[in-house]
């Protein structure tokens, strides 16, 4: 354990955003004897169920707003993942000299368990879940977290010292950590994506290197040695660096083991990588690859209604996701797309659209922006819902189509969250008839 419960009892802390990551922030430190405050710029159904929930546990709660009296003469600030670093609440924080950390630094402060962390612009889910999945069949005790959709905070209590955890972290919630080391840290790969956020991509790269900023030489890097601008952090870190490569593959006896690792992805070799830190066999990796499902809302199969089918990529909110996902579709497909811009440049992808898409229905804030892109390439039609983009997708579609939700933005426009856009597009597929 990295810091002492009493590190943080009696103390004063607020946490600045009300959505699962701050939620169970909140909890946790109600639980090991903070005094807690949180405040929230949002008011929705949402925020005031959760507000109204901490509040019955004796926590104090804003929402609406962000007000100097939460912020003024508290000991610590927590940050929650989707909060700007311009946020006023942290403007205060750092005028007045309060410390401010993320979820994860909190979380990582206390944990007793041996820490893995993966970052990357695209696969950190499915890597940090088959991770979670391959340890397991290695009988270890694992904890799959992060951004993933459960909060490290929620579990960190109760791990043991020879547990493992498996923790997706994004770039967001990098920004405020000041002594997280996790014993392995990963970085899939780095493609365009957050310059809503960022100012340039050397700012977005800046924000990953932070992933490996406080590892010693006890500690282990994994990069991707196919990508040169990850290949050259490797002059940065004082750990150990270990590369995976999807191109560079081992040479191998002739057999099933050679036949099988043919099928294996980038993401598989960066498993294997750090599996290999902590001396899982290979046969263990290759097993646990067979039993993989797969992710929800990352390329998920929903249903085929009169031979057309439809699939569930909400997870990708940046154009690169979209084209993977487009690279692996082998029928005519009618696309639906839009959200959130994240400052993304969708002509990069026009030769793909042009060859894969036969149709594209676009949604959201960015759907005008998109369909300059795609200008002239592709027949476009646009919906003022989800809803009426799969409905209208189901009426000009024809057996042997497949309708694909990539949507390349954020969801904030219109949803909570990517999960809650992908499960309300599985709710209006499964009511189709």
């Amino acid at each position: 354990m990295n810091a002492m419960i009493g590190d943080y009892k009696g103390k004063k802390v607020t946490v600045v955003g009300l959505a699962r990551s701050g939620y169970a922030a909140a909890r946790l430190l109600k639980d090991i004897g903070s005094e807690v405050y949180v405040t929230d710029s949002a008011d929705n159904d949402r925020v005031r169920t959760l507000a109204k929930d901490l509040k019955r546990q004796g926590i104090y709660v804003e929402t609406g707003r962000h007000s100097l009296d939460f912020i003024r003469n508290k000991d610590l600030v927590v940050s929650s993942p989707g909060v700007s670093n311009k946020s006023q609440a942290f403007l205060w924080a750092d005028q007045l000299k309060i410390p401010v950390i993320s979820e994860i630094e909190l979380s990582w402060s206390l944990c007793p368990a041996t820490v893995i962390a993966i970052s990357g612009t695209n696969g950190k889910t499915t890597v940090t879940t088959l991770l979670g999945k391959v340890l397991e069949a290695a009988d270890r005790r694992v904890w799959t977290l992060g951004n993933i959709g459960k909060p490290f905070a929620q579990e960190v209590m109760n791990m043991n010292s020879d547990d493992f955890v498996s923790l997706e972290v994004s770039s967001f919630q990098l920004e405020r950590i000041t002594a997280f080391k996790p014993k392995v840290s990963a970085i899939l790969n780095f493609t365009r994506d957050h310059l809503d956020r960022y100012g340039d991509m050397s700012e977005y790269l800046a924000a990953k290197k932070r992933i490996f900023r406080n590892q010693s030489r006890d500690d282990y890097l994994v990069l991707n040695y196919d990508q040169p601008i990850l290949r050259n952090l490797a002059k940065e870190s004082k750990a150990k660096v270990i590369f995976f490569s999807a191109r560079l593959l081992p040479v191998r006896q002739a057999g099933k083991t050679q036949d099988a690792r043919r099928c294996l992805n980038s993401n598989h070799y960066a498993v294997m990588a750090v599996a290999k830190i902590f001396a899982v066999p290979e046969a263990r990796c290759m097993e646990a690859f067979r039993n993989f499902k797969g992710v929800e809302h990352r390329l998920e199969q929903v249903r085929t209604i009169n031979g057309i089918e439809f699939i569930n990529d909400s997870k990708a909110t940046n154009v690169d996701s979209t084209v993977w996902a487009l690279h692996t579709m082998l029928k005519p497909t009618i696309l639906i797309a839009g959200g959130r811009d994240k400052n993304s440049d969708y002509r990069l992808i026009s030769d793909l659209i042009k060859q894969k898409v036969k149709l594209i229905i676009l949604i959201g804030e960015a759907r005008e922006k998109i369909r300059t892109a795609f200008k002239g390439l592709l027949s476009i039609e646009e919906a003022s819902s989800l809803e009426e983009a799969t409905q209208k997708s189901f009426q000009r579609a024809q057996e042997g189509d497949c309708i694909l939700l990539s949507p390349m933005c954020a969801s904030f426009d219109m949803f909570s969250d990517y999960e809650h856009r992908g499960r309300v597009f599985k709710e209006i597929v499964g009511k189709l008839e």
